[in-house]
């Protein structure tokens, strides 16, 4: 009996070792590397108190990504990872805004990111990826990295040095950025003509206004364009529920795609702004309207020729606020760092 009660305690803790080195998380079964770095980030621009961020006195956050790159022959397959670190939801969180333009535009849905490095590297983000979206902290400044390894093939990826900037919503991961240093804070610097308070708040059509000034008029949404058709429980920041409501359009990222050129540095720095003739607007980045992985998408909604609101407005999908829907969309600004 003593013997066989021995041998069952050898097994069982057999069985406890084996079980201890395989649970259900696929994304921790690999040795973590620290990234060399400064666990501090500058921040400066539209806050009443900028400064230096510590990094290390931040919750942590983990972020699963698979990272492509664009190469000299196309799209290449980087690795796939896990990144634990900082998200900028947290380092910009006791950052109070002080808006440039606040005396003409109090919200803070054109407020812009621009995330930067040493070497003079810069990539941007909207405030409202940042804190609108229904996924938080999937935007990390990370001192951490592990490789997600396929467990037939074995592949392994090769791990970065340094810490880095990570947007966890991109297709394309052009935005990634070696030793951020330094986070400025901006308003979009564009100043639409638009009235508060208009009405009818119409707009018959849309400008299309490129980098360089030059307008182009949209010829509106093409009848052979995707349609979608999103359910939403409509909730405002400030004026809360506004009912459940269908939205049907087509993907704001097909209508506009004729009017940019959509190569890494534009992933990277470019930006645009939705205006409305009442001077509401908003501000995206190319990243988050153009290079998703989420098919979390912006539309675009053709209201009629006549209806208040119209004739386009713009649904967005990403976020759990409505804030940045748009309605009687007169102009957009295509725009970079």
């Amino acid at each position: 009996m003593k013997k066989t009660s021995l041998f069952v305690l050898l097994l069982f803790a057999s069985f406890l070792a084996a079980s201890a080195q395989e649970n259900n998380d696929f994304y921790d079964n690999t040795p973590v590397k620290n990234l060399a770095g400064t666990l501090s980030v500058e921040v400066l621009g539209e806050v009443a108190n900028p400064g230096p961020v510590d990094l290390a006195s931040l919750p942590r956050h983990s972020l699963i990504v698979r990272e492509a790159r664009t190469g000299k022959e196309g799209l290449a397959f980087v690795g796939s990872y896990r990144y634990d670190g900082a998200s900028l939801f947290d380092i910009l969180k006791e950052k109070v805004v002080a808006k440039g333009n606040e005396a003409e535009f109090r919200s803070v849905i054109d407020l812009l990111v621009a995330v930067e490095n040493a070497q003079g590297d810069k990539v941007v983000l909207s405030w409202g990826e940042i804190y609108y979206p229904t996924a938080l902290h999937r935007i990390l400044i990370a001192d951490r990295v592990s490789p997600i390894i396929p467990s037939e093939t074995k592949e392994n990826w090769p791990l970065p040095g340094a810490m880095r900037l990570v947007c966890g919503n991109d297709l394309i991961s052009e935005r990634v950025l070696e030793a951020p240093t330094r986070i400025t804070v901006f308003s979009a610097p564009v100043h639409p003509a638009g009235r508060k308070g208009r009405t009818p708040l119409f707009s018959p059509g849309i400008q299309v206004i490129g980098a360089d000034g030059r307008a182009s008029a949209f010829q509106g949404i093409a009848a052979k364009a995707e349609r979608r058709v999103f359910p939403a429980v409509f909730y405002g920041r400030g004026k809360g529920f506004h009912g459940i409501q269908r939205f049907n359009g087509a993907l704001l990222a097909e209508a506009l795609k004729g009017f940019v050129t959509l190569d890494p540095e534009a992933l990277r720095r470019g930006y645009l702004v939705a205006a409305s003739v009442d001077g509401y607007r908003i501000a995206m980045s190319f990243s988050e309207l153009f290079n998703r992985n989420d098919q979390a998408e912006f539309l675009l909604v053709d209201r009629g020729k006549s209806a208040d609101g119209g004739r386009y407005a713009i649904f967005p999908a990403p976020d759990f606020f409505s804030d940045r829907a748009v309605k009687a969309v007169s102009h957009v600004y295509l725009l970079s760092l």
